[in-house]
């Protein structure tokens, strides 16, 4: 019983860790699409 606890809390932690990894790269990703256009024209519209 004590092994499938450690497990499910292995998951658990896991995913939670993969969530946060996800959440920092949109957030780069974001930062780096505003950064990368600095200082450059704006597109017409």
């Amino acid at each position: 019983m004590k092994r499938k606890l450690l497990i499910a809390l292995g998951a658990v932690a896991g995913y939670l860790a993969w969530l946060k990894v996800q959440q920092d790269r949109e957030e780069r990703d974001l930062w780096a699409e505003v950064t990368d256009s600095f200082g450059e024209e704006p597109p017409a519209r």
